[in-house]
């Protein structure tokens, strides 16, 4: 092998040649690229991380922000500049196309903290663009000028080119990336740093230096509702949950007024139109009235629950979003993860030290100041510049007048330099002969003021840079306050808030469930998300999803849409343990099970077969009748058997025995009432939310007729059935479980009048929304009393030269009686009122309430029937309870708990 040749091997071998050429025996040049994709791949990954993608720790920028920050500082003249002319003079600096400079541009504009501009920027809120950059303008804010630039202490590098100086980091005396936020795609890594609020990151870094714990969290410009639970400081793997703002405007209209961070008005229409053609949600139109302010209408068919359709839009649509943040910087050049407590005390870490930079350069200066004006001072007091007529030449004149200073330099902080001397030269004599001792001394004396400042600013630099941050707020925080309203969400579980867009079938002898099958019986409407459970004759159970044809087994009994974790709905079966086992009677719950396995919910016996099957959605407990098969000389053939008298167990379990005989039949004789207890329902005021899960404030007992009274601030008053998917107004200011029979006690401002008024009323019409205050534009409701006899204190107002009335206390029972919703009331007074109180309420013994028993749904339309087919029912068992054969021992009307 030549020698040649051996070292092309050697070299290929370890991925080092990087143009090598050979020709083959073809003549067909061959290009070795061992090594070109580890060196190369690197450069181009390094390139896009370091100096396009990722901004830095120390001033928050990207390149391509911080060459348009300095050519913005550049062009400063105080007046607008076309973004064209800016973007020409960036590209000095930065060595690609002018469009991702505009669009670099635009999007710190519209961040509206470094740049004032003028001319169409966009928008945000909707996503529209901005105008080509040959139309718009732009300068400096008066924050960019105050916190970005400082050229005494930022450090500089040759552009590009060579052919200008740029800065390597801007002087950004403020947590700028924070503020803005940042988000960037490199090569083998990302960044998304989460906008945060200005006044909130001044406060963390007046915390920080005082040494204090703070916790920081987003705040997005396009407002919205955020869950900020598992944010996890910025890190991988933390998550930020955004929603829109959505408010019922009428009981058939929603309004958006808020957007989701990340998310447009185009974009929010065209997911909820979406959703609406998947049938997930439904909808009658969308209106896009959105302008300076985000208001988008949604108007829904009559019969649709709003509170429901406001959790699916969540739930199906882009009205909330997740958000995950990644906080990745750069520092000494190489990629850092960090979090945003950690980017906080770095930057304020910074801030002291360019703070302490810029105080150690000015105390510099005043000192240089002050020496030279000593100096002037001693030159012409003294009238050494006559020492230098007879010198002839330039090394005398400096020696005579370095001779005539001395005997006068004692007090000097520094040695005289040559240089010093020369600046003395140079003094003119029209200064010399006005020269004025007093206001020299002034001047040096006003200079020792200043030094000695900033040397107390120094020594004291924490306190200094706290009072920095102060002005900051004080001078740019207005206007600056949290946009995105910080809450803790509730999960919406997506079954139970969509649209039932589908209808499900059943083929119960042949053992097929789905919603392809029109031909065969109706069960009921469902969604294509929803789970179904099935029960068969053979005392099988199976949890299957909604499908279009699903074979689930033959002799189906039972088929119903499948609530999980549900533990109201009981099931009643009686059955037949095997072919010639007793016949047994169970109660139970299904809560939670595997999807597509088969249950058997008898004893397990083969041929098994249930003998009666009832779901019942509030464990109603029903009352049949059993009949025995004329068997032998068993005496008693029929008798009644009550499900109120079996307790509710797990599926599992085998049941009690009903009989040991052949069971001919079994029939309903009469239905049954609830045998649950009434709900407990608690307001979890952290959410917003009702709930059965012990969160929050307890409301009370609940039954299928309870309602809850709520009363808003806007003096409308309504009462509504409580139900988990409910939303709550911010306006509310009574939540409480709504007794009818006790009246609401209320004073407001009567508009035109101009006086309180007290009025004590019912509420007639549980189902309608009404007003208890008059219509006039400036009416207010002062105060609402939900107690039976409530008091109130009124407080007047201290006329000019008199002293002030007592407080009035009214017993507001004895002051009006009850009047209907809709009059006008009492009027309280005539004299200036300051403020009405609530006083505890005068004692009051509520007549003893009837036991109630524990229902909860009934059928209403029957209620009346059947409570009176009870009456006469424990009247005929009375007169029979010494000949019915059910009250004997005999075994086979007996019945014993397994």
């Amino acid at each position: 092998m030549s020698e040649d040749n051996q070292k092309e091997e050697e070299l290929n071998q370890n991925g080092e040649e990087f143009n090598s050429d050979t020709e083959d025996t073809s003549g067909d040049t061959i290009k070795r690229v061992t090594g070109m994709y580890r060196d190369w791949f690197l450069d181009y990954a390094s390139y896009v991380i370091l100096e396009r993608a990722v901004p830095a720790i120390e001033d928050g920028f990207k390149p391509v922000q911080r060459r348009i920050m300095h050519s913005m500082k550049d062009l400063d003249d105080g007046r607008y500049n076309k973004v064209a002319n800016i973007v020409g003079h960036t590209m000095q600096y930065h060595p690609h196309g002018d469009a991702s400079i505009a669009d670099a541009m635009v999007q710190i504009g519209q961040k509206d903290l470094l740049i004032d501009t003028q001319g169409n920027w966009g928008n945000i809120l909707t996503g529209d663009r901005a105008a080509a950059s040959r139309y718009i303008e732009a300068r400096l804010s008066k924050f960019a000028l105050d916190v970005v630039y400082n050229p005494k202490i930022t450090h500089w590098q040759a552009s590009y080119d060579g052919r200008k100086k740029e800065p390597i980091n801007l002087p950004v005396m403020f947590p700028l990336l924070l503020a803005q936020g940042a988000e960037g795609i490199a090569v083998g890594l990302s960044t998304k740093v989460l906008p945060h609020n200005f006044i909130e990151l001044i406060d963390a870094s007046i915390k920080h230096l005082q040494g204090k714990r703070f916790q920081i969290l987003p705040d997005f410009p396009t407002g919205g509702i955020m869950d900020a639970t598992n944010y996890n400081d910025g890190l991988r793997g933390g998550k930020i949950r955004s929603r829109a703002r959505i408010n019922q405007q009428d009981k058939n209209t929603l309004i958006i007024t808020e957007v989701p961070f990340g998310t447009t008005t185009s974009s929010l229409i065209d997911s909820i139109l979406k959703a609406n053609d998947k049938g997930k949600i439904k909808i009658k139109k969308i209106e896009d009235n959105t302008a300076a302010d985000v208001e988008i209408l949604i108007h829904l068919p009559s019969g649709i629950s709003p509170d429901k359709t406001i959790d699916a839009l969540y739930a199906f649509t882009s009205c909330e979003t997740s958000i995950s943040p990644l906080g990745c910087v750069i520092e000494d050049n190489k990629p850092l993860f960090i979090g945003v407590t950690e980017m906080l005390k770095r930057s304020t870490d910074r801030t002291v030290a360019l703070l302490k930079s810029e105080l150690e350069i000015q105390l510099n200066e005043l000192e240089e100041q002050w020496h030279f004006a000593s100096l002037e001072r001693i030159f012409i007091e003294n009238r050494i510049y006559r020492d230098i007529e007879e010198e002839e030449t330039w090394e005398g004149v400096i020696s005579a007048i370095d001779k005539g200073l001395k005997p006068h330099v004692k007090h000097l902080k520094r040695a005289i330099t040559e240089e010093d001397i020369v600046r003395l030269t140079e003094i003119r004599i029209k200064r010399i002969s006005k020269f004025d001792i007093d206001k020299a001394q002034q001047k040096i004396d006003s200079l020792e003021d200043q030094i000695a400042q900033v040397k107390h600013h120094l020594d004291n630099l924490i306190e200094y840079a706290i009072d920095y941050f102060k002005r900051l707020k004080k001078d740019y925080g207005a206007g600056k306050e949290r946009k995105t309203e910080i809450r803790v969400f509730d999960e919406i579980e997506r079954t139970k808030v969509v649209i039932r867009n589908t209808k499900l079938y059943v083929n119960r002898e042949e053992g097929f469930v789905g919603t392809s099958m029109r031909r065969d019986e109706y069960v009921t409407d469902c969604s294509d998300i929803d789970d179904i459970i099935v029960f068969t004759q053979e005392g099988k159970m199976m949890v299957t999803k909604v499908d279009t044809k699903t074979f689930v087994g033959k002799g189906i009994i039972h088929v119903a849409v499948f609530k999980k974790k549900d533990t109201r709905t009981i099931y009643n079966m009686i059955y037949k343990d095997g072919t010639r086992g007793a016949t047994y009677v169970k109660r139970f719950a299904v809560k939670g099970v595997t999807r597509d396995k088969e249950y058997d919910i008898t004893a397990g016996s083969k041929g098994s077969k249930v003998l009666y099957f009832t779901a019942n959605p509030n464990g109603e407990a029903e009352v049949v009748t059993i009949l025995l098969r004329q068997s032998g000389s068993i005496k008693k053939l029929k008798w009644d058997l009550d499900f109120a008298d079996i307790l509710v167990k797990g599926r599992g379990s085998k049941g009690n025995i009903v009989t040991k005989y052949s069971v001919k039949r079994v029939e309903l004789k009469e239905k049954g009432l609830s045998t649950l207890k009434p709900r407990k329902i608690w307001f979890d005021d952290t959410v917003q939310r009702l709930n059965v899960d012990d969160r929050g404030e307890l409301l009370g007992e609940f039954t299928s007729e309870d309602r809850l009274l709520i009363v808003k601030q806007n003096g409308t008053v309504k009462t509504v059935i409580p139900e988990v998917t409910m939303h709550f107004d911010d306006d509310m200011i009574v939540l409480e479980k709504w007794d009818p029979k006790k009246p609401l006690s209320a004073i407001y401002w009567e508009g035109e009048k101009e006086l309180f008024y007290v009025k004590r009323f019912f509420i007639d019409s549980p189902d309608k929304e009404e007003t208890i205050i008059t219509d006039h534009p400036k009416s207010y409701l002062e105060r609402i009393f939900t107690n039976y006899r409530p008091v109130a204190e009124v407080v007047f107002v201290k006329e000019r030269g008199k002293d002030r009335k007592d407080n009035l206390e009214i017993d507001l029972e004895s002051f009006i009686s009850v009047k209907g919703i809709s009059a006008m009331g009492n009027q309280l007074t005539k004299d200036k009122v300051l403020e009405i109180n609530e006083k505890e309420p005068l004692p009051y013994e509520a007549p003893e309430p009837t036991p109630a028993e524990e229902i909860e749904v009934v059928d209403e339309e029957k209620v009346s029937s059947e409570i009176s087919e009870e009456k006469k029912s424990s009247k005929k068992s009375e007169a029979k309870d010494d000949t019915d054969p059910s009250s004997n021992n005999d075994e086979e009307g007996q019945i014993t708990l397994f």
